[in-house]
């Protein structure tokens, strides 16, 4: 029982320190997103990534899904709107700096007479920011967007 307690004290902790770091990272992102553009925030991520990628084990992938909740919930307690692009940057980058390899996706389809476009992130194929129920109505781009593989590096 005292292991559980004990995980359960670890995870807690990572989740506050994963929050917090969200909570920060969102606004930067989206002021860079309006100042900067996609490309170029991407790019500055990219500049502040110094950890290997590669982890794909079952602690990895829960990790990954323990992080986009974290993102999520501080996009929703957060400052400003929430946006698919911003939040997903944000998990794309947080996994990358834990050396998680995910994918950053886009997608995009016509609704009625609206365009719509969409982002997300893949670990290992599953989507974390989204329910795959929602994805197949979007036609993702080919290419990933930017890949956190060892062969992206």
């Amino acid at each position: 029982m005292s292991k559980q307690i004990q995980r359960f004290s670890i995870s807690r902790r990572a989740a506050r320190g994963l929050f917090l770091r969200a909570f920060l990272l969102l606004p930067l992102i989206s002021a860079s997103l309006r100042w900067r553009g996609f490309h170029r925030t991407k790019v500055l991520l990219q500049h502040f990534l110094s950890v290997p990628y590669g982890s794909q084990s079952a602690d990895a992938q829960a990790h990954a899904i323990l992080t986009a909740q974290t993102v999520r919930a501080a996009s929703r307690h957060g400052i400003g709107r929430r946006n698919c692009l911003k939040e997903s940057l944000a998990i794309w980058w947080l996994l990358a700096r834990q050396g998680i390899a995910c994918d950053l996706r886009l997608g995009v389809r016509k609704h009625g007479e609206k365009f719509q476009a969409h982002a997300w992130v893949e670990c290992g194929g599953t989507p974390l920011n989204d329910k795959e129920t929602e994805l197949p109505h979007f036609e993702a781009f080919d290419a990933t967007v930017a890949s956190l593989s060892p062969e992206s590096r």
